[in-house]
Protein backbone atom coordinates (compact mmCIF):
# COMPACT_ATOMS: atom_id res chain seq x y z
CA UNK A 1 0.00 0.00 0.00
CA UNK A 2 1.48 3.27 -1.05
CA UNK A 3 1.80 5.54 2.16
CA UNK A 4 0.08 8.72 0.00
CA UNK A 5 -2.41 8.29 -2.64
CA UNK A 6 -3.82 10.96 -4.37
CA UNK A 7 -7.39 10.55 -6.47
CA UNK A 8 -8.91 12.62 -8.86
CA UNK A 9 -7.23 15.52 -6.89
CA UNK A 10 -9.00 18.99 -8.38
CA UNK A 11 -8.49 22.47 -6.98
CA UNK A 12 -10.50 25.88 -8.23
CA UNK A 13 -10.05 29.48 -7.83
CA UNK A 14 -12.47 30.99 -9.24
CA UNK A 15 -12.35 30.59 -12.96
CA UNK A 16 -8.69 29.02 -12.61
CA UNK A 17 -8.43 25.26 -12.46
CA UNK A 18 -5.12 24.91 -10.06
CA UNK A 19 -5.63 21.08 -10.04
CA UNK A 20 -6.95 19.17 -12.95
CA UNK A 21 -8.06 15.79 -11.87
CA UNK A 22 -4.31 14.92 -10.34
CA UNK A 23 -3.55 11.03 -9.82
CA UNK A 24 -0.13 10.31 -7.67
CA UNK A 25 1.24 7.84 -5.21
CA UNK A 26 4.17 8.07 -2.80
CA UNK A 27 5.50 4.97 -1.53
CA UNK A 28 6.88 4.65 2.04
CA UNK A 29 10.50 5.63 2.60
CA UNK A 30 10.59 7.37 -1.27
CA UNK A 31 11.50 10.80 -1.81
CA UNK A 32 9.40 12.28 -4.48
CA UNK A 33 9.76 15.69 -6.20
CA UNK A 34 7.63 18.06 -8.17
CA UNK A 35 8.37 20.15 -10.69
CA UNK A 36 7.25 22.96 -12.73
CA UNK A 37 7.21 26.59 -13.94
CA UNK A 38 5.12 28.77 -11.81
CA UNK A 39 1.60 28.16 -11.69
CA UNK A 40 1.53 24.76 -12.80
CA UNK A 41 0.21 23.74 -9.21
CA UNK A 42 3.03 22.14 -7.42
CA UNK A 43 2.23 24.15 -4.09
CA UNK A 44 -1.07 24.09 -3.82
CA UNK A 45 -0.87 20.30 -4.58
CA UNK A 46 1.33 20.14 -1.54
CA UNK A 47 -1.24 22.54 0.52
CA UNK A 48 -3.78 19.71 0.05
CA UNK A 49 -2.11 17.06 1.15
CA UNK A 50 -1.28 19.37 4.55
CA UNK A 51 -5.04 20.09 4.60
CA UNK A 52 -4.49 23.74 4.19
CA UNK A 53 -6.22 23.71 1.03
CA UNK A 54 -9.19 21.81 0.82
CA UNK A 55 -10.09 19.97 -2.81
CA UNK A 56 -12.68 20.66 -4.85
CA UNK A 57 -13.06 17.40 -5.78
CA UNK A 58 -10.86 14.06 -5.41
CA UNK A 59 -9.83 12.32 -2.44
CA UNK A 60 -6.17 12.25 0.01
CA UNK A 61 -5.38 9.00 1.51
CA UNK A 62 -2.41 8.67 3.75
CA UNK A 63 -2.13 5.15 4.98
CA UNK A 64 -5.36 3.97 3.34
CA UNK A 65 -7.21 6.87 5.33
CA UNK A 66 -9.07 9.39 3.74
CA UNK A 67 -8.17 12.75 5.13
CA UNK A 68 -11.27 14.57 4.51
CA UNK A 69 -12.31 16.95 7.06
CA UNK A 70 -8.97 15.51 9.00
CA UNK A 71 -7.44 18.81 10.42
CA UNK A 72 -3.99 19.45 9.87
CA UNK A 73 -2.25 19.27 12.99
CA UNK A 74 -3.98 15.36 13.10
CA UNK A 75 -2.41 14.66 9.37
CA UNK A 76 0.88 13.14 11.01
CA UNK A 77 2.83 15.09 8.43
CA UNK A 78 5.23 17.59 8.56
CA UNK A 79 5.64 20.89 6.46
CA UNK A 80 8.71 23.32 5.71
CA UNK A 81 8.17 26.49 4.44
CA UNK A 82 10.22 28.33 1.70
CA UNK A 83 10.80 31.69 3.99
CA UNK A 84 11.37 29.18 7.20
CA UNK A 85 8.93 31.02 9.37
CA UNK A 86 10.71 30.26 12.54
CA UNK A 87 9.65 32.24 15.44
CA UNK A 88 12.12 35.51 16.06
CA UNK A 89 10.99 35.54 19.69
CA UNK A 90 11.94 32.16 20.89
CA UNK A 91 15.49 30.51 20.82
CA UNK A 92 16.05 27.59 18.71
CA UNK A 93 15.43 24.86 21.50
CA UNK A 94 11.55 27.17 21.61
CA UNK A 95 11.05 26.58 17.68
CA UNK A 96 11.79 22.58 17.14
CA UNK A 97 9.83 22.22 19.84
CA UNK A 98 6.99 24.04 18.90
CA UNK A 99 4.94 20.82 16.86
CA UNK A 100 5.92 18.82 19.76
CA UNK A 101 4.28 21.50 22.60
CA UNK A 102 0.99 21.68 19.89
CA UNK A 103 0.90 17.40 20.05
CA UNK A 104 0.77 17.37 23.94
CA UNK A 105 4.20 16.15 24.31
CA UNK A 106 5.38 15.87 27.66
CA UNK A 107 8.30 18.31 28.58
CA UNK A 108 11.15 15.36 29.36
CA UNK A 109 10.37 14.35 25.88
CA UNK A 110 10.17 17.06 24.25
CA UNK A 111 13.83 18.15 25.79
CA UNK A 112 15.21 14.88 23.89
CA UNK A 113 13.42 15.13 21.12
CA UNK A 114 14.74 18.66 20.24
CA UNK A 115 17.70 17.51 21.30
CA UNK A 116 18.18 14.26 18.56
CA UNK A 117 16.77 16.74 15.92
CA UNK A 118 18.83 19.54 16.06
CA UNK A 119 21.74 16.66 15.90
CA UNK A 120 20.59 15.06 13.17
CA UNK A 121 20.66 18.70 11.28
CA UNK A 122 24.12 19.64 12.23
CA UNK A 123 23.40 22.03 15.09
CA UNK A 124 23.91 20.34 18.25
CA UNK A 125 23.64 22.26 21.43
CA UNK A 126 21.96 25.12 19.64
CA UNK A 127 18.95 24.96 22.09
CA UNK A 128 19.87 28.31 23.62
CA UNK A 129 20.94 30.51 20.48
CA UNK A 130 18.69 33.69 19.44
CA UNK A 131 17.11 32.65 15.69
CA UNK A 132 18.76 36.34 14.58
CA UNK A 133 22.10 35.56 15.19
CA UNK A 134 21.79 32.55 12.71
CA UNK A 135 22.78 31.88 9.00
CA UNK A 136 20.54 31.35 5.95
CA UNK A 137 21.55 27.98 6.03
CA UNK A 138 21.60 27.41 10.06
CA UNK A 139 18.10 28.81 9.86
CA UNK A 140 17.04 26.64 7.16
CA UNK A 141 18.28 23.56 9.71
CA UNK A 142 16.18 24.83 12.10
CA UNK A 143 13.12 24.72 9.70
CA UNK A 144 13.73 21.21 8.93
CA UNK A 145 14.52 20.31 12.46
CA UNK A 146 11.43 21.30 13.86
CA UNK A 147 9.54 19.98 10.83
CA UNK A 148 11.47 16.54 11.80
CA UNK A 149 11.04 16.06 15.52
CA UNK A 150 7.20 15.45 15.52
CA UNK A 151 8.63 12.25 13.42
CA UNK A 152 5.87 12.50 10.78
CA UNK A 153 4.93 10.18 8.98
CA UNK A 154 5.21 12.24 6.02
CA UNK A 155 7.85 15.42 5.34
CA UNK A 156 6.98 18.20 2.89
CA UNK A 157 8.98 20.57 1.80
CA UNK A 158 7.87 23.52 -0.54
CA UNK A 159 10.75 25.33 -2.24
CA UNK A 160 12.97 23.81 0.96
CA UNK A 161 16.66 25.82 -0.50
CA UNK A 162 14.95 28.37 -2.41
CA UNK A 163 16.78 31.20 -0.72
CA UNK A 164 20.14 30.34 -0.22
CA UNK A 165 23.09 30.53 -2.34
CA UNK A 166 23.86 27.82 -4.99
CA UNK A 167 26.95 26.64 -3.15
CA UNK A 168 24.97 26.03 0.10
CA UNK A 169 22.42 24.77 -1.56
CA UNK A 170 24.46 22.05 -3.46
CA UNK A 171 25.53 21.16 -0.15
CA UNK A 172 22.99 20.87 2.06
CA UNK A 173 20.87 18.64 -0.85
CA UNK A 174 23.22 15.67 -0.61
CA UNK A 175 22.90 16.42 3.07
CA UNK A 176 19.43 16.20 3.27
CA UNK A 177 19.40 12.96 0.61
CA UNK A 178 21.45 11.49 3.42
CA UNK A 179 19.90 11.92 6.04
CA UNK A 180 16.27 10.71 5.12
CA UNK A 181 17.92 8.04 3.88
CA UNK A 182 19.00 7.00 7.12
CA UNK A 183 16.42 7.87 8.70
CA UNK A 184 13.83 6.42 6.48
CA UNK A 185 11.73 9.42 5.45
CA UNK A 186 9.22 9.42 2.64
CA UNK A 187 9.55 12.99 1.56
CA UNK A 188 7.27 15.03 -0.94
CA UNK A 189 9.28 18.00 -1.85
CA UNK A 190 7.90 21.10 -4.48
CA UNK A 191 10.94 22.73 -6.46
CA UNK A 192 11.04 24.97 -9.40
CA UNK A 193 14.86 24.12 -9.21
CA UNK A 194 16.04 21.13 -11.88
CA UNK A 195 18.90 20.18 -10.49
CA UNK A 196 18.14 20.47 -6.91
CA UNK A 197 15.25 18.06 -7.45
CA UNK A 198 16.63 15.36 -9.45
CA UNK A 199 20.28 15.38 -7.10
CA UNK A 200 17.66 15.22 -4.23
CA UNK A 201 14.93 12.68 -5.63
CA UNK A 202 14.39 9.01 -5.80
CA UNK A 203 11.06 9.93 -8.49
CA UNK A 204 9.98 13.21 -10.10
CA UNK A 205 6.86 14.59 -11.49
CA UNK A 206 6.56 17.27 -13.65
CA UNK A 207 3.57 19.34 -13.62
CA UNK A 208 1.70 21.76 -16.46
CA UNK A 209 -1.30 23.64 -16.19
CA UNK A 210 -2.68 21.47 -13.26
CA UNK A 211 -1.96 18.26 -14.88
CA UNK A 212 0.99 15.45 -14.34
CA UNK A 213 3.35 15.74 -17.71
CA UNK A 214 5.41 13.17 -16.83
CA UNK A 215 6.94 11.38 -14.44
CA UNK A 216 9.80 8.77 -13.49
CA UNK A 217 13.13 8.50 -11.94
CA UNK A 218 15.58 11.52 -12.51
CA UNK A 219 17.47 9.47 -15.19
CA UNK A 220 14.42 8.01 -16.83
CA UNK A 221 12.93 12.15 -17.18
CA UNK A 222 16.34 13.52 -18.42
CA UNK A 223 16.81 10.62 -20.46
CA UNK A 224 13.54 10.24 -22.14
CA UNK A 225 11.23 13.21 -21.71
CA UNK A 226 7.36 13.09 -22.29
CA UNK A 227 6.90 15.77 -24.44
CA UNK A 228 8.25 19.35 -26.13
CA UNK A 229 6.75 21.00 -23.09
CA UNK A 230 8.96 18.67 -20.66
CA UNK A 231 12.11 18.88 -22.67
CA UNK A 232 12.32 22.26 -22.86
CA UNK A 233 11.54 22.68 -19.22
CA UNK A 234 14.72 20.81 -18.29
CA UNK A 235 16.86 23.48 -20.27
CA UNK A 236 16.85 21.62 -24.02
CA UNK A 237 16.74 24.08 -26.77
CA UNK A 238 17.28 22.14 -29.55
CA UNK A 239 13.90 21.21 -30.34
CA UNK A 240 12.08 21.23 -33.58
CA UNK A 241 9.24 19.72 -35.23
CA UNK A 242 10.32 16.74 -37.83
CA UNK A 243 9.14 13.93 -40.00
CA UNK A 244 10.36 11.37 -38.73
CA UNK A 245 10.61 8.05 -41.21
CA UNK A 246 13.16 5.25 -41.36
CA UNK A 247 16.45 6.44 -39.51
CA UNK A 248 15.91 9.70 -40.21
CA UNK A 249 14.17 12.75 -39.76
CA UNK A 250 13.45 15.95 -41.87
CA UNK A 251 13.87 19.04 -40.13
CA UNK A 252 14.59 22.46 -40.58
CA UNK A 253 18.08 21.54 -40.16
CA UNK A 254 17.77 19.42 -42.29
CA UNK A 255 17.98 15.23 -41.96
CA UNK A 256 19.07 14.06 -38.87
CA UNK A 257 20.02 10.40 -37.64
CA UNK A 258 17.56 8.91 -35.22
CA UNK A 259 18.09 6.25 -32.52
CA UNK A 260 17.04 2.59 -34.41
CA UNK A 261 13.38 1.77 -33.42
CA UNK A 262 12.18 5.24 -33.16
CA UNK A 263 8.27 6.07 -33.53
CA UNK A 264 7.64 7.13 -36.95
CA UNK A 265 5.19 10.71 -38.40
CA UNK A 266 5.18 13.51 -37.51
CA UNK A 267 6.50 14.44 -34.83
CA UNK A 268 9.02 16.75 -32.39
CA UNK A 269 13.22 15.66 -31.95
CA UNK A 270 15.35 17.02 -29.68
CA UNK A 271 18.85 17.53 -30.25
CA UNK A 272 21.27 17.41 -27.20
CA UNK A 273 23.62 19.83 -27.27
CA UNK A 274 26.48 16.81 -26.90
CA UNK A 275 24.75 15.54 -30.35
CA UNK A 276 25.52 18.39 -32.03
CA UNK A 277 29.34 17.97 -33.66
CA UNK A 278 31.39 20.44 -35.10
CA UNK A 279 32.82 19.85 -38.01
CA UNK A 280 34.99 21.73 -40.97
CA UNK A 281 32.49 24.45 -42.26
CA UNK A 282 32.51 22.47 -46.19
CA UNK A 283 30.55 19.57 -44.04
CA UNK A 284 27.04 18.90 -42.73
CA UNK A 285 25.14 22.45 -41.68
CA UNK A 286 26.74 25.66 -42.48
CA UNK A 287 26.77 27.52 -39.06
CA UNK A 288 27.99 30.58 -37.48
CA UNK A 289 29.28 31.03 -33.84
CA UNK A 290 26.34 33.71 -32.73
CA UNK A 291 28.01 33.23 -29.04
CA UNK A 292 29.89 31.38 -26.62
CA UNK A 293 29.10 31.11 -22.54
CA UNK A 294 31.26 29.67 -20.45
CA UNK A 295 30.19 26.93 -18.44
CA UNK A 296 33.14 25.19 -15.43
CA UNK A 297 34.93 22.93 -17.86
CA UNK A 298 32.60 23.24 -20.98
CA UNK A 299 31.82 25.85 -23.40
CA UNK A 300 27.94 26.16 -24.42
CA UNK A 301 27.98 27.19 -28.02
CA UNK A 302 25.24 29.21 -29.75
CA UNK A 303 25.08 28.95 -33.92
CA UNK A 304 22.98 30.38 -36.38
CA UNK A 305 22.50 28.07 -39.09
CA UNK A 306 22.96 29.88 -42.54
CA UNK A 307 20.62 30.07 -45.63
CA UNK A 308 18.43 32.62 -47.20
CA UNK A 309 15.58 32.20 -44.49
CA UNK A 310 18.29 31.77 -41.32
CA UNK A 311 18.41 28.37 -41.88
CA UNK A 312 15.95 27.39 -38.85
CA UNK A 313 16.52 28.39 -35.42
CA UNK A 314 19.66 28.53 -33.28
CA UNK A 315 21.45 25.39 -31.91
CA UNK A 316 23.75 25.14 -29.23
CA UNK A 317 26.17 22.65 -29.05
CA UNK A 318 28.65 22.14 -26.38
CA UNK A 319 32.35 22.07 -26.21
CA UNK A 320 35.57 21.62 -24.99
CA UNK A 321 37.02 24.94 -23.57
CA UNK A 322 40.10 24.26 -26.13
CA UNK A 323 37.81 23.19 -28.99
CA UNK A 324 35.51 26.05 -28.36
CA UNK A 325 35.41 28.17 -31.81
CA UNK A 326 35.73 31.73 -31.13
CA UNK A 327 32.41 34.26 -32.15
CA UNK A 328 31.78 34.81 -35.69
CA UNK A 329 33.70 31.46 -37.15
CA UNK A 330 31.55 29.39 -39.74
CA UNK A 331 31.74 25.67 -38.60
CA UNK A 332 29.54 22.67 -40.32
CA UNK A 333 27.41 20.57 -37.92
CA UNK A 334 26.57 17.62 -37.80
CA UNK A 335 24.17 15.44 -35.67
CA UNK A 336 24.97 11.88 -33.51
CA UNK A 337 22.09 9.72 -33.41
CA UNK A 338 22.66 8.41 -29.54
CA UNK A 339 21.98 12.42 -28.67
CA UNK A 340 18.88 12.52 -30.64
CA UNK A 341 15.05 11.69 -28.77
CA UNK A 342 12.46 11.51 -31.01
CA UNK A 343 9.41 13.11 -28.95
CA UNK A 344 5.53 12.06 -29.05
CA UNK A 345 4.29 15.40 -30.16
CA UNK A 346 4.63 18.58 -32.08
CA UNK A 347 4.54 21.47 -29.77
CA UNK A 348 7.61 23.73 -30.51
CA UNK A 349 5.66 26.71 -30.16
CA UNK A 350 5.91 26.44 -25.89
CA UNK A 351 9.19 28.56 -24.92
CA UNK A 352 11.17 27.48 -21.94
CA UNK A 353 9.77 28.72 -18.93
CA UNK A 354 12.07 31.70 -17.11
Amino acid sequence: MALLTLSDITVRFGDRVALDAVDLEIAEHETVCVLGPSGSGKSTLLRVVAGLTPPDGGRVLLEGADQSGVPVHRRGVGLMFQDHQLFPQRDVGGNVAFGLRMRGVPRAERTGRVAESLDLVGLQGAERRAVAELSGGEQQRVALARALAPRPRLLMLDEPLGQLDRGLRERLVVELRGLFGRLGTTVLAVTHDQGEAFALADRVVVMRDGRVAQTGTPVAVWQRPASAFVARFLGFDNVVDATVGGDAADTVWGRIPVPEGSARGERSVLVRPAGVRLVAPGEGLRCTVEARTFRGSRVAVLLRPDGPSGGGPVLEAECGLRDAPRQGAVVGVVFAAEDVVVLPDRDTRLRRPS
